[in-house]
């Protein structure tokens, strides 16, 4: 038995950012981790993901502009085993490198299924660990990190079987391409798969629930990717539910019908993704937790449960379900275990992105929950075609649309549709959490020729002063 200053239950975005942060703070540290260092961010979701898009968008534009670039070629074609295969060995890079950043701080990394196993005399939390080689041994804390992330959630009449119903991990490892894929739920998850499919000519039909694809976004941002996906070739039908499913050895049948009220229709595919949203990973040993309804560890401003010694950060805490918040939380989760005066808060502002093409990304309120609010807005938009630099790489799709309080002016909500859109919506966060206002971001000089003038002439279009428009 070993005695700790901190256990992490998960070597996810939340575990191991946690891990390293404590170690920095001269504690004595273990994390623990059933499957590889890096959870599913790493291994099964963020990472090899974008792996996988990136060679669906460098074979789409091989194949559809390298016209407009003066180049030509004959037989283009892909190696459906090299794509995947790419995919897990940049994962497998950085699992490596999550590793060495554990010896690297000192951190002892046990591989293994954790349980929480009551208190010890002293008051310390006790942890079974069920390791990987088939040995059990149990350690001490005096405090615990519970950061064991999520799993993917199935539908009651369409249960995952890892073969024709499948989940993002399934998906990303299919050993044949399919020629036909049903999507149930259009999230980032259901988009980004869409697209990576029908790039290499798999028909593609994407049901979702609500009025748009993405919904969470904003509206105009949800309007133009579903003419982008149109354009593309991708079929969606919105504003529809999934009433029943029939899965045999060939394929899947799914019964489908608006919203409110209409004619159902069967839709048949190869195989479903089901790619509807995710149910908390809870270790054994979390009975007396409390839960949110929905099921997620309930937890207050510093991060910790009901449990004495018992912290928990990360999707096992409830949405937005994010690599980045989950890295997040984690660090203020541990600043606030060592440190009494330590000014803890939880998640309010953060980016969120789809990997998809074009790209997806937004901060802060849409214009719909502004005037849900009642506030006041002034808004710009400013599109890509209109940008030199968005012209020159062949990207002039998309727009950047930023939304500013009209009684200060500050800036309240920033969506991006377009190239680079995952990493322009940076500037956006700090201008947020800067509580910039509108002359701050007109009087910051943006380069030229950049994709981020867009957001320099956004401010212009919301306050009359744009050059370019």
């Amino acid at each position: 038995m070993a005695t700790y200053d901190l256990i992490v239950i998960g070597g996810g975005p939340a575990g191991y950012v946690g891990a390293i942060r404590a170690a920095q703070l001269g504690k004595k540290v273990a994390c623990i981790e059933n499957d590889r260092a890096g959870g599913t961010c790493l291994n099964w979701g963020c990472i090899p993901t974008k792996a996988l898009l990136k060679n669906a968008e460098m074979y789409v534009n091989l194949k559809s502009k390298a016209a407009d670039f003066g180049l030509s070629f004959d037989n283009l074609s892909y190696d459906w085993s090299k794509v995947i295969g790419r995919s897990r060995q940049v994962s497998d890079k950085l699992a490596g490198g999550i590793e060495f950043l554990f010896r690297k701080n000192k951190i002892d990394y046990l591989r293994g299924t954790a349980a929480l196993a009551g208190n010890s005399p002293t008051g310390s939390v006790r942890i079974d660990v069920a390791g990987t080689d088939g040995k059990s041994e149990t350690h001490e804390a005096k405090n615990v990190l519970l950061a064991t992330g999520c799993h993917a959630r199935d539908l009651p009449f369409l249960k995952f079987d890892g073969k024709r119903v499948i989940g993002a991990r399934e998906a990303m490892l299919m050993p044949e391409q399919p020629k036909e894929m049903l999507i149930v739920g259009a999230g980032a998850i259901g988009i980004e798969f869409a697209y990576f499919y029908n790039a290499y000519g798999t028909k593609v039909t994407i049901v979702e629930m609500m009025d748009h694809l993405l919904p969470v976004e904003d509206t105009e941002v949800s309007q133009t990717l579903e003419k982008a996906y149109k354009k593309q070739g991708i079929n969606f039908l919105t504003a529809t539910k999934t009433t029943a499913a029939k899965v045999t050895d060939s394929g899947v049948e799914l019964t489908v019908e608006p919203v409110k009220g209409g004619e159902s229709k069967t839709l048949r595919g190869d195989v479903c993704l089901v790619a509807v949203g995710v149910g908390a990973v809870l270790p054994a040993g979390c009975e007396k937790l409390e839960l949110t309804d929905r099921k997620f560890v309930k937890t207050n401003e510093r991060y910790q449960t009901n449990l004495p010694g018992i912290s928990a950060a990360g999707d096992i805490i409830g949405p937005p379900w994010l690599a980045h918040v989950a890295s997040f939380e984690a660090i203020h989760a541990v600043e606030s275990m060592f440190d009494p005066k330590h000014q803890s808060r939880k998640v309010d502002i953060f980016p969120g992105c789809t990997y998809c093409h074009p790209e997806v990304a937004s901060v802060g309120l849409t214009e719909r929950a502004c005037k849900e609010q009642g506030i006041a807005v002034k808004v710009g938009k400013f599109p890509f075609q209109a940008s030199g630099r968005a012209l020159a790489a062949g990207e002039p799709e998309g727009f950047v649309k930023l939304i500013y309080g009209e009684k200060y002016g500050e800036l309240l909500g920033a969506h991006i549709i377009g190239a680079e859109a995952t990493e322009l919506i940076a500037e956006m966060g700090l201008a947020i959490t800067l509580e910039a206002t509108y002359e701050e971001l007109e009087n910051t000089i943006h380069a030229h020729p950049t994709l981020s003038e867009a957001i320099h002439e956004a401010t212009g279009v919301a306050y009359g002063r744009a050059i370019h428009i």
